[in-house]
């Protein structure tokens, strides 16, 4: 079986709208280069702990910035499975290749007065109200000034300097993050032992929920509430 068979797959698990499959269908088709890093994100931890994410989330998010939020699959299966909950989503990712295949995975929420939009911008850099540049389909460049609501990272093991990040949120600020025990990945700086390990690091005026997700290879933790 293909890499891309499984990846779809996997897809057909966790949508129940074939619009998101579609999606991907076209992004695989558009950037090819990225098999591999697409399957990953498609793995089945990926997938439970953003389904599990979505099965939490509280009511009237607001405008919502993802940061970390790679290729904006997240994102899509927000507004496959939320869309109720949350006025506009704005992806960042430090990595510059992540944009454009975020932009085409949410492409209908890009065309529909951009719901969604991603841009580049490593996240250690924000200050908010967040300045960022995003680009029009004709390849022009905007700048937009923007404030979140609610602020989600479901890669805190990747943050070299999370502490920093986290303390430049303003307080009453809603925060979803996630993290994980997976110390054997390179890329994982800021791994945790357990849930109260990865709490004491995320302090919070209230704290909406606080819980652990049992998977193959490592356990992912996850607090929701007011900064």
């Amino acid at each position: 079986m293909s890499n891309t068979v499984k990846l779809l797959n996997g897809l057909e698990h966790l949508y129940q709208d074939n619009v998101v499959i579609s999606q991907m269908k076209r992004t695989l088709d558009k950037f090819p280069e990225c098999e591999d890093a697409l399957v990953d994100a498609f793995s089945i931890g990926q997938l439970r702990s953003k389904e599990w994410l979505i099965e939490n989330l509280p009511e009237n998010l607001g405008t919502v910035f993802i940061c970390a939020g790679w290729y904006g699959t997240l994102a899509s299966l927000m507004f496959e499975r939320a869309r109720e909950k949350f006025e506009k989503i704005r992806s960042f990712d430090i990595d510059e290749t992540c944009a454009p295949i975020a932009d085409n995975m949410n492409r209908p929420w890009v065309m529909d007065g951009w719901q969604f939009k991603a841009s580049t911008l490593n996240i250690l850099d924000m200050t908010y109200p967040t300045t960022h540049t995003t680009f029009r389909a004709n390849g022009t460049s905007l700048e937009l000034t923007e404030m979140p609501d609610t602020v989600i990272n479901t890669s805190c093991e990747h943050i070299q300097n999370f502490q920093t990040w986290y303390d430049t949120i303003p307080m009453g600020t809603l925060c979803i993050l996630q993290s994980n025990d997976f110390f054997e990945i390179e890329e994982h700086v800021n791994c945790h032992t357990d849930l109260t390990d990865f709490s004491k690091c995320t302090p919070m005026s209230t704290v909406l929920y606080e819980g652990d997700l049992v998977l193959t290879k490592y356990v992912r933790f996850m607090k929701i509430g007011y900064k």
